[in-house]
């Protein structure tokens, strides 16, 4: 039976190309025993797209990026969080604001931040669109939480309220997801566009090291352009001293140069081969500028791992962790450990005693990945 609001005809190719994809699900079985099909099938279901691409242009035509309309803004959902969304217009890449003569270099401090005196903490991000340079030849074009990749690093402690604002000040939308929060997104993570501020609170219920993004569609292309960073939410009662730092493990997927800055590339995020991996953003800068501890120390390394996409085993060559958090510490601590796989959008918290002097790497232990720059030095010294 056909819609006779629909045009003449419509039924009939609905039809025809249900037909077609029932096809192509059977015939995909059959790909391994006879040799050449899968590329026939492969062009197939390419011209299939092709034509639906065509159909969903006539009926959604795109809008300039000066069309945004924050009532048709949508939060992610499980549908809309790793797909691009045709109400909103997205760029496919990064375009760079400026030529990399304005980026300088800047190492990353790892050193985890001060806890407040206050129990209620301020925290205001501005999204702004910035060259930074990884690397002395790399800069990207980068989408950033305050200017840089990753953002700042927040800390708090378990029962703190934290008062949050976000101030968009570019032409895409943007939104904030603490995986610290307990919260309705739809309401909390909501966009903003251009010259609008979005504000929540939330009180962390768990101690531990916590991912933030941007939460707009698509959740990857915003986060895999440099929109993310840590907060790190300590337990009421506090751990043993220890020399602190805080490690955000992320990937790049990059386009060509233009004016010397390189866009992140949103058709090479779904790839899932990255140019770079980096910790804190900027590869290799640890191993060019290590991390300093004395013989004797505690040292406890808060992990997390924006992804978007790979996880990232953890290990320090020539140590073993005395203890690893798998939740919130000082529970679920497990003891010995060599190496121990953070999920993308996870964290955890590793510890060592740095009782043996000398030059220690820290890696991403997926050495396809970490040799991409995901690795640096801890230098004990004595």
């Amino acid at each position: 039976m056909t819609n006779p609001s629909e045009p003449a005809g419509a039924a009939d190719k609905l039809r025809a190309r249900s037909d077609r994809r029932a096809f192509l699900r059977h015939a995909s079985a059959l790909t391994l025993a006879i040799p050449g099909l899968g590329a026939a099938l492969a062009a197939c279901s390419s011209e299939d797209h092709a034509r639906e691409g065509a159909d969903s242009a006539q009926q959604h035509p795109p809008q300039t990026t000066a069309g945004y309309d924050s009532s048709r803004l949508h939060n992610p959902d499980s549908k809309l969080d790793t797909a691009l969304h045709q109400a909103i217009p997205h760029p496919l890449a990064t375009v760079p604001a400026t030529n990399a003569a304005v980026a300088q270099f800047a190492r990353y401090d790892p050193a985890l931040p001060p806890l407040s005196t206050q129990r209620t903490i301020d925290v205001h991000f501005h999204a702004r669109q910035v060259p930074i340079r990884i690397s002395s030849d790399s800069v990207v074009a980068g989408w950033t939480f305050d200017g840089n990749i990753p953002g700042p690093i927040v800390h708090c402690r378990v029962g703190d309220t934290i008062r949050f604002t976000l101030t968009n000040e570019m032409d895409v939308p943007h939104s904030m997801d603490f995986h610290a929060a307990r919260i309705d997104p739809r309401t909390a993570f909501r966009s903003a566009v251009k010259g609008d501020t979005v504000s929540y609170t939330f009180t962390p219920r768990y101690a531990g090291a916590f991912l933030y993004h941007c939460g707009t569609a698509p959740v990857l292309m915003h986060l895999g352009s440099g929109m993310y960073g840590a907060i790190i939410v300590s337990p009421r009662e506090p751990l043993p001293r220890a020399r602190e730092f805080v490690l955000v493990h992320s990937e790049f997927y990059l386009g060509a140069a233009n004016n010397d800055v390189r866009p992140f590339d949103y058709r090479r995020m779904l790839s899932e081969l990255p140019d770079i991996v980096a910790f804190n953003g900027r590869p290799d800068q640890y191993t060019q500028a290590p991390i300093r501890v004395r013989a004797g120390e505690r040292v406890r390394f808060w992990v997390v791992n924006a992804g978007p996409t790979l996880s990232c085993a953890f290990h320090v060559v020539g140590q073993q962790f005395d203890t690893v958090y798998l939740g919130a510490p000082p529970a679920s601590a497990i003891h010995g450990v060599q190496t121990f796989a953070v999920a993308a959008g996870g964290g955890m918290v590793f510890e060592l005693i740095a009782d043996v002097p000398g030059e220690f790497p820290f890696v991403n232990h997926e050495f396809g990945h970490g040799q991409k720059g995901a690795t640096g030095f801890m230098v004990v010294e004595s």
